[in-house]
């Protein structure tokens, strides 16, 4: 397995495995409609390629013997209120082929993920993660992530609760403690704002 960067030429195969992972992880919970509007207007091959161009964003690929098995795509842009930083970046999308779940995968992709944060100077990385994804929020807090809000995802015509969660992108261990131990005070207090 190894992971890279894409490159323009990769847009067709990322825009299969895209849609390909987001109807095996989304699918049977959501109607045919709405996942058929949000896949037409969020993977064909032009928007990856407009994705893989974009200085805003950073698309990972993982790979065996030739075989796309997971991508990553993170993004600096639109951060919701509830996240605070000073430079945030967004981990956008995380994905893995069924058949390479529980292998490492997602771990190597989240690592390189981590890395190009950290060379753009980026101080938390945040994400959101459908309220029904159990094994996505199971690992996302194994990481250290920790829930600071929420936002809705717009899934075809259906408004969805994504829970936002941050994780601080900290140089020594001791800076990442303290920024996750910040981050879980912000979150207490949001919920008692509520």
């Amino acid at each position: 397995m190894n992971i890279r960067k894409a490159e323009i030429s990769d847009a067709k195969r990322l825009s299969l495995i895209a849609e390909e992972t987001f109807r095996a992880t989304f699918g049977s919970a959501n109607s045919v409609e709405d996942m058929e509007r949000h896949c037409k207007s969020s993977y064909s091959e032009a928007i990856q390629a407009d994705e893989i161009s974009s200085s805003d964003m950073v698309t990972f690929l993982s790979e065996d013997n030739g075989r796309l098995i997971g991508f990553a795509q993170l993004r600096w842009a639109n951060t919701p209120g509830c996240v605070t930083a000073n430079s945030p970046g967004e981990l956008q999308r995380l994905y893995v082929v069924a058949d390479w779940h529980g292998k490492g995968v997602a771990q190597e992709l989240m690592n390189a993920c981590v890395e190009e944060m950290k060379q753009h100077g980026t101080d938390a990385i945040w994400l959101g993660v459908w309220e029904h994804n159990p094994r996505a929020i199971a690992f996302y807090k194994k990481l250290g992530f920790v829930e600071v809000g929420e936002h809705i995802f717009p899934l075809g015509g259906d408004a969805q609760r994504d829970i936002v969660m941050v994780r601080p992108i900290a140089s020594d261990e001791s800076s990442c403690q303290t920024a996750a131990a910040d981050a879980v005070s912000r979150a207490a207090e949001l919920r008692t704002l509520q």
